[in-house]
C-alpha cells in the first residue's frame, strides 16, 4: 500500500513534466514560465521552496528541543516576515523592475541595475559556491524516514529523489516545477495538520501533551520547570536569531526572489501575498509547533547519541502505515520542490550570468536552454554525490558548510537587492562590500569558529548578524562612494511610473 501510493505520486510528477514541455522551449519559458504564472502557483512555489526536509526534520526537531513550544515563534516569523512582508515589500517592485531590465536571475538584475558586468559575475560565483552544499543538505532529512517506512537504504533514496527531480525539471522547466510545487504544497498543507493531530492524540490530546511538557526540566538548559511550555522558552535571545535567519533570510535568497520575477501581474501579487502567508503559517507554524513536543517522545541521552535529526522520526514512528506513508510523501514533496527550485536557480545563473558572453560567445536561445538542462542534471548529480559521500563516510565538514550557506547568500544579497529596488543612490561599491563582508564572515565562522565571541559561534546567529549588518553597510558605503550614473538610474526607476 505504502509503495503503491509512492509510485502514483512519482507518476504524477513525471506526467506534469511531460505536459509542460511545450512551455520550456526558450529562456523566458524555461526559467520564468513566460512570466505568466498565476498567484496560486507562485505562492505555493514560494512556500514549497521555503520549507524542505531541513525544516521538517532538522530545524523542527532541533529548535523544538532547544526552545520547546516557543519554537512556534519561528514559524510565525516565517509567515509574517518571510512571507507577508517579503511579498508586500519586494513582490511588486521586483516583478516590475526585473521585467523592465529584462533580467531573469538575481546576478543579471545586479548587472543591469548597476550596469556592471563584473558585479553580475561576482554575484553568480557566490551563488554557485553556496547553493551546491545547500542543495546537498536537502537529502539529509529523508534518510531516517525512508528507513523507518520502507527499509530502503539511504543511497537508493538519494538516487531516486535526484532522478525524479531531474526528469520533470529538465523536461518541463519552471512551469512544471510550479505545477508540481502546487501539488506538493497541498500535500504539505493538509499533511502537517493530520500529522499534528495524530501525534498529539498519541499523548492524550493537546492539553495533556502541553501539561506533560510543562513538567519537563533539563538542567543542561535551565533549572526552571515549565520553561519548555512557556511563551518565550528557556533562551529568548538565541530564539530571536533563529527567527531573523529563517524569516528575513528569504529576502536575499536567489531561488526565493526569482519567484517574483515570474508572476503574471500586480493583481496576482496581491492574491499571492495572502495565499503565501496562510501557507507559511500552517506549514512552518505547524512544523515548529510539532517539534516543540519532542521532549515527550525521547530523552537527552538518545538525542546526544543520535542527534537532533532523530527527534521527529521518533515522534512519528508510532503512527499507522498510511500516516507514515503520508509523512514520507510530505517530506519528500518538501525536499523535491526545494531541490528543483535550487537547481533551476543554479543552472540559470551559471548559464546566463557566467558562461554566456564570457566563455561561450553568441549563445543563442536554444543553446542557453540546452546548457541549462545539462547543468540541471550536473547540479543534481553533484548534490547527490555530496550527500552520498557524507552518508558513507560521516563527513561533518559538508554538513557544517550547509549551515553556512543560507547566512552567506542572504547576508550578501538581501541589503543590496532591497535598497536597489527603492533607493536611487545605492552604489556599486556598496554591493561589493556587502558581498565580500558576508562571504568572508560566514567562511571565517566555519574555519575559525572558536575564535568568535560566544554569541557568534553559532552559524545561525552569525548569519543573522550578516544580514542585519548589510542593512547598515549598504547605505553607509553608498554615501561615501561614487554614485551611480544618473541617467542609468533614472532609466531603471522609470518603470515604477508606468501603470
Amino acid at each position: 500500500m505504502k509503495l503503491l501510493i509512492l509510485l502514483i505520486y512519482f507518476a504524477v510528477l513525471i506526467g506534469i513534466g511531460i505536459y509542460c514541455r511545450k512551455n520550456a522551449t526558450d529562456v523566458n519559458g524555461f526559467v520564468l514560465g513566460g512570466r505568466s504564472v498565476g498567484p496560486w502557483l507562485t505562492a505555493f512555489a514560494y512556500g514549497t521552496s521555503y520549507f524542505s526536509a531541513v525544516v521538517f526534520v532538522g530545524y523542527a526537531g532541533q529548535f523544538g528541543w532547544k526552545f520547546g513550544i516557543a519554537s512556534t515563534w519561528a514559524g510565525i516569523g516565517n509567515a509574517i516576515i518571510g512571507s507577508l512582508l517579503a511579498w508586500l515589500i519586494l513582490g511588486r517592485r521586483t516583478r516590475i523592475m526585473s521585467q523592465h531590465l529584462n533580467s531573469a536571475t538575481m546576478p543579471q538584475f545586479f548587472g543591469e541595475r548597476f550596469s556592471s558586468k563584473p558585479l553580475k559575475i561576482f554575484a553568480s560565483v557566490i551563488i554557485f559556491i553556496f547553493l551546491i552544499p545547500y542543495t546537498a543538505s536537502l537529502y539529509n532529512g529523508l534518510s531516517r524516514l525512508f528507513g523507518m517506512a520502507f527499509n530502503i537504504d539511504y543511497s537508493v533514496c538519494i538516487i531516486l529523489m535526484a532522478l525524479l527531480t531531474a526528469v520533470y525539471v529538465i523536461i518541463g522547466g519552471y512551469m512544471a516545477t510550479a505545477i508540481n510545487d502546487f501539488i506538493q504544497g497541498m500535500i504539505m498543507l493538509f499533511g502537517i495538520i493530520i500529522i499534528i493531530a495524530a501525534v498529539l492524540h498519541s499523548k492524550g490530546g493537546l492539553m495533556a501533551a502541553y501539561e506533560g511538557l510543562s513538567n519537563i526540566t533539563d538542567p543542561a538548559v535551565t533549572e526552571n520547570t515549565g520553561a519548555f511550555s512557556s511563551l518565550l522558552g528557556p533562551d529568548p535571545l538565541n530564539l530571536f536569531f533563529v527567527i531573523i535567519l529563517t524569516s528575513l533570510g528569504t529576502w536575499g535568497l536567489p531561488q526565493m526572489v526569482q519567484k517574483f520575477y515570474a508572476i503574471k501581474d500586480e493583481s496576482s501579487i496581491k492574491k499571492g501575498t495572502i495565499i503565501s502567508t496562510i501557507f507559511a503559517l500552517v506549514v512552518a507554524g505547524g512544523c515548529y509547533f510539532l517539534g516543540g513536543f519532542g521532549r515527550l517522545f525521547t530523552t537527552p541521552e538518545i538525542v546526544a547519541k543520535e542527534g537532533f535529526d532523530s527527534i521527529i522520526p521518533t515522534m512519528l514512528s508510532g503512527l499507522g502505515p498510511v500516516l507514515i506513508s503520508l509523512v514520507v510523501i510530505l517530506v519528500l514533496s518538501a525536499s523535491m520542490s526545494t531541490l528543483s527550485s535550487l537547481v533551476m536557480a543554479s543552472s540559470s545563473t551559471l548559464t546566463i550570468d557566467f558562461l554566456k558572453d564570457n566563455f561561450v560567445k553568441n549563445m543563442s536561445e536554444k543553446k542557453q536552454v540546452i546548457f541549462m538542462r545539462v547543468l540541471v542534471l550536473v547540479f543534481i548529480a553533484i548534490s547527490a554525490i555530496i550527500a552520498l559521500v557524507q552518508y558513507k563516510s560521516n563527513v561533518t565538514f559538508i554538513a557544517q558548510l550547509m549551515g553556512i550557506s543560507w547566512g552567506a547568500l542572504a547576508g550578501a544579497f538581501l541589503a543590496p537587492f532591497l535598497y536597489s529596488l527603492y533607493w536611487k543612490k545605492v552604489s556599486t561599491a556598496s554591493c561589493y562590500v556587502c558581498f565580500i563582508f558576508s562571504s568572508i564572515l560566514m567562511i571565517s565562522n566555519m574555519l575559525f569558529r572558536s575564535s568568535f565571541p560566544i554569541i557568534l559561534q553559532s552559524p545561525i546567529n552569525c548569519g543573522a548578524i550578516a544580514m542585519l549588518a548589510g542593512l547598515i553597510i549598504v547605505p553607509i558605503v553608498s554615501i561615501f562612494t561614487k554614485a551611480p550614473e544618473e541617467s542609468h538610474v533614472k532609466y531603471a526607476f522609470q518603470c515604477y511610473d508606468k501603470h
